[in-house]
């Protein structure tokens, strides 16, 4: 049992480096096409969509009108918002 929780103390001392590593690495990636890094919510996406997590959710796949096609603006917003509201 003493070997078991070793064993799991160093896989999970050798996995958080890697992954702040590579945090790290996507927020110096994070920068407009102009060069000057970006702020907020744009960093954020950036970040995920460097890190691969950027996955659309439910309500994204949920946000179409009535014939089908996508929304998009404010009428997307509106629809995911209220979807994020009823979990």
């Amino acid at each position: 049992m003493k070997k078991l929780i070793i064993a799991f103390g160093l896989v999970l001392s050798l996995t958080t480096p890697a992954f702040a590593f590579s945090q790290a690495e996507c927020e110096a990636k994070a920068v407009s096409k102009d060069g000057k890094p970006i702020y907020g919510a744009a960093k954020e996406a950036s970040i995920k969509k460097c890190m691969g997590d950027a996955k659309p959710n439910d309500c994204e796949a949920k946000a179409v009108s009535k014939d089908g096609k996508p929304l998009y603006g404010a009428a997307k917003a509106a629809s995911i918002k209220k979807c994020e509201g009823e979990k």
